[in-house]
């Protein structure tokens, strides 16, 4: 019991703790790579408390938090997890030290600078995933932005301070209209607090009119993070040149999860008038990044696109507004970071051995470097949505819940997006890895280390353990607090049919 009532704090703790000590202790050699890897490590274990200890039949928020902070304006150090952020502070812990890995060898100069900031973009997102105050999740909210934008500017490829600027724009000038949209609910209700806002806003107590722009406020700020169709202007740059240990977590997770908590969890009636714009600039940026990703030449310029395509599969199941795409769309942004994480790490030991991201150059690795060319394919596998690998699963889930309970229309367009992404990562396999041999291929590279065999292989355990076994997520998945708001639209829960397609793919 003592340590469920602290266990929160000292999973934000514990990365800063670590920042801290990175930056006040000398830039010797590996010694700040040691130290970001023990805390990451650390804070893995941390996380891992909470599923251990999880009560399925208990609604609400656990592990709960509540003090006052500061007395005026009336906010608390209130934190809390339920199903729907459960599992994101645990991939938060698991992405950590697989970014420190991936960061070994490619950061050579100032890697104190490098680890502290990256470590305290850890607790950053620890505190978006955890918050329960509007106000205290936007200083962390605003904080992801800060060490992110300087490591890209620092560390960037060829251009980061460009990107890092684009990224910067992008995503910092919708945070002003959301602090007002915050302040303005504070100024009618005089609370931060979300539970009660959305017992407020649900009762009728605030002007509609009003209340919408509030809502589309809270909507362009987390778009533009997942990105969105057509916000995804910084996207590109941004995976070209980010540091891959940044790059891992740049897009996608703080903006769904943001979606689904704050918008769709405050205002739900608001929500439900613009879904069905929502659900076509998803499909439209599910094709588009498809189609982009195509005709890409640079491996991390086609994994930008790929990106695009697959958070809009997942900003489908969300705006579906339905049970079952929800928990799909929680279930594969677990799947994104899983799989991208592998993928990440792959493509940069091959830029650190080979010392270009240009695919053309490539060709005939397997032969070479077997162990990388096999993960390479399993990783490829789960991400386009093979049948007991764990992409499998939410896809099914979100383009079930899409045919039955939004559009078949739109259903089948987005799984013409999905072939489409099949397509792009298998010729990228076949070029990378097989074929005739490219005078790249030739030169004498080692396959992957024992440390990242250490990394991989339990990836790829994870990848065919989520798709076989869905049923050890989406029971707690499913228990999130206030998720009736919506239960008009809700279909056959997600662990019924995760049961079928279980029984679908073992045939």
């Amino acid at each position: 019991m003592a340590i469920n009532e602290s266990i929160l704090t000292l999973i934000l703790l514990a990365p800063l703790a670590g920042a801290v000590l990175v930056a006040l202790l000398p830039d010797r050699g590996k010694l700040p790579a040691w130290l970001a890897l023990l805390t990451t490590l650390v804070s893995l274990g941390l996380t891992l408390h909470l599923p251990a200890h999880f009560v399925l039949d208990q609604h609400g928020f656990q592990f709960e938090i509540n003090r006052p902070w500061i007395e005026n304006p009336a906010i608390f150090y209130h934190v809390g997890v339920d199903g729907l952020s459960l599992w994101l502070v645990v991939l938060v812990g698991l992405l950590a030290p697989v970014g420190v890995i991936a960061s070994w060898n490619a950061i050579k100069e100032r890697r104190k600078v490098f680890y502290s900031l990256f470590l305290l973009q850890q607790t950053a997102m620890y505190g978006v995933f955890i918050s329960l105050d509007l106000m205290l999740y936007y200083g962390f909210w605003e904080l992801s932005l800060v060490p992110m934008a300087i490591l890209i500017a620092m560390y960037g490829r060829k251009e980061g301070p460009k990107a890092a600027i684009k990224f910067f724009l992008f995503t910092f000038i919708p945070s002003a209209p959301l602090l007002v949209a915050i302040l303005w609910l504070y100024a009618h209700t005089g609370t931060f607090n979300f539970a009660e806002l959305r017992l407020l806003i649900a009762s009728g107590s605030l002007p509609s009119g009003a209340l919408c722009w509030v809502a589309l406020a809270f909507l362009f700020a987390f778009a533009v993070k997942v990105p969105v169709f057509p916000l995804h202007g910084w996207v590109a740059d941004t995976f070209s040149e980010a540091p891959v240990a940044l790059a891992m977590v740049v897009a996608g997770k703080l903006g769904l999860y943001s979606m689904l908590r704050f918008h769709i969890g405050l205002f739900p009636v608001q929500a439900r008038s613009l879904a069905p714009l929502l659900v076509a600039l998803a499909v439209i940026g599910l094709l588009y990044g498809a189609c982009l990703a195509l005709v890409q030449r640079d491996f991390w310029r086609l994994i930008a696109y790929a990106a695009i395509s697959h958070l809009s599969l997942i900003t489908l199941g969300i705006y579906g507004l339905t049970f079952t795409g929800w928990d799909g769309a929680i279930y594969q942004i677990l799947n994104h970071g899983v799989v991208d994480a592998a993928l990440f790490l792959l493509l940069a030991v091959l830029e650190v051995r080979y010392g270009t991201s240009q695919i053309s150059a490539y060709g005939g690795l397997a032969s070479r470097v077997p162990q990388m060319a096999t993960l390479f394919v399993i990783s490829t596998l789960a991400m386009i949505g093979l049948p007991m690998l764990n992409g499998f699963v939410g896809e099914f889930l979100i383009l079930s819940s899409t045919f039955t309970g939004v559009s078949r229309g739109w259903a089948i367009a987005a799984t013409v997006g999905v072939i489409l992404g099949a397509a792009y990562m298998l010729w990228l396999v076949q070029r990378l890895f097989y074929g005739p041999e490219s005078e790249l291929a030739s030169q004498p590279a080692p396959d992957l280390h024992l440390g990242e065999q250490v990394v991989l292989w339990p990836l790829a355990v994870l990848m065919l353990i989520m798709g076989l076994a869905p049923s050890i997520w989406i029971p707690s998945i499913e228990n999130r607090a206030g998720s009736t708001a919506l239960r008009g639209s809700a279909t056959v829960p997600a662990s019924a049919l995760s049961t079928s397609l279980h029984g679908e793919s073992q045939q």
